[in-house]
């Protein structure tokens, strides 16, 4: 009897002590749970290409497409009946400009501004995927240069492509090069942004809201962007066979997206946004909260983003970072160009990838948007 209730007390000071290693008065530290290793070490990725049991590439990208789309949750309803409008229209140097309203969905009617190379059509043409940059004024106009807008709207635009795209419209830039051009904006950000103005501390309850009503924010972008691709494609203006896709840091990754789900894109260019989940959600380099704009529910169960970007491949894709960009430090965005080149050159295409690291901070620049030029030439 005695010894059993001495068992039982040495029982109790043993996992009293255990306990106590665990018990530190808190559970998250910079707004990420202390387990954080021990989460990312489950984090195998088994329906990346090489992890997953699937042999056969193409099976396997329709699969790897699948999961992603599972993990987008339901989309908005689909529509071919765009009752396009052209609403205005001005002649550039070497281009026309129009602003479009059209039904992107089976819930919104957007404006878009749209650029037509002059001469004989069709043309190539390229989806042009605005960032985010916590500035939410506008969307389109950071990558088309707005007209029949306020002098506001106008000088917002001018003041923002000065600060990230060395003063020039990344559309204006190409359509002067040949490229039929197309922006909307995503929800939040511009014309679809709050009834009650803009307010970027509303990320959370928008998304929280969309998850509530089993939906994702995040994803809407994405479905909205190929719905934008499948627009594009009905225009007279467009060569349907060589659409491509182009945007800077959320852009970025909404061009990633986009070349990965749908096939009607033959090429993408992403400025700016790479990395690896290991590295993103680090102690060392992780960043103080995730981002809403790029969060689909449950996919890192199976995918990181070097894992669904490669579901794009073999077509011709390129992905430029700077080697001083604060979001995307440059250890998580070499492993994650070294996961996608495994991927193309697995299928004797790794001439079709091209990664790039340049001495540059978080920027689309003059010299960037010259680089993007020169792919999308070579690849449409």
């Amino acid at each position: 009897m005695i010894r059993n209730i001495i068992l039982c007390v040495l029982g109790l000071v043993t996992s009293v002590a255990a306990l106590s290693q665990h018990l530190s008065g808190y559970e998250l530290e910079r707004e990420m749970p202390v387990f954080l290793d021990q989460l990312k070490q489950e984090l195998t990725y088994p329906m990346a290409w090489g992890n997953s049991p699937m042999k056969n590439f193409k099976k396997w990208r329709k699969q790897a497409r699948n999961t992603v789309l599972d993990a987008m949750l339901a989309p908005p309803p689909y529509t071919t009946d765009y009752k396009l409008e052209v609403v205005a229209e001005e002649q550039r140097d070497g281009y026309k400009a129009r602003k479009l309203r059209f039904n992107l969905t089976g819930y919104s009617r957007v404006n878009a501004y749209m650029l037509v190379p002059d001469g004989e059509g069709p043309f190539p043409a390229v989806v042009l995927l605005h960032d985010h940059g916590g500035h939410y004024t506008i969307g389109k106009e950071k990558m088309i240069r707005p007209f029949d807008v306020s002098p506001e709207v106008l000088a917002d635009a001018d003041a923002w492509a000065k600060q990230c795209y060395g003063g020039q419209y990344v559309g204006d830039y190409l359509a002067a090069h040949g490229y039929v051009v197309i922006s909307i904006d995503a929800i939040f950000w511009g014309e679809r942004g709050r009834k009650e103005g803009v307010d970027g501390d509303r990320h959370m309850a928008v998304a929280g809201n969309f998850m509530m009503l089993g939906r994702s924010w995040s994803a809407f972008m994405n479905y909205e962007d190929m719905y934008t691709t499948d627009f594009l494609a009905t225009l007279p203006e467009v060569d349907p066979e060589r659409i491509g896709c182009m945007g800077f840091s959320m852009g970025a990754y909404r061009a990633w997206m986009l070349s990965a789900l749908t096939d009607k894109v033959k090429a993408g260019a992403a400025v700016c946004w790479m990395v690896t989940t290991d590295c993103q959600f680090s102690w060392e380099y992780g960043r103080e909260r995730g981002g809403f704009a790029n969060m689909l529910p449950g996919i890192r169960r199976y995918l990181d983003y070097p894992h669904i970007a490669s579901i794009a491949c073999p077509k011709p894709m390129f992905f430029l970072n700077g080697e001083h960009d604060k979001l995307f430090p440059p250890v998580g965005v070499n492993a994650a160009f070294a996961e996608m080149r495994k991927v193309w050159e697995s299928r004797s295409a790794g001439d079709k990838l091209v990664t790039e690291l340049w001495d540059m901070p978080h920027d689309c620049g003059i010299k960037v948007q010259e680089a993007v030029l020169s792919f999308l030439d070579k690849s449409l």
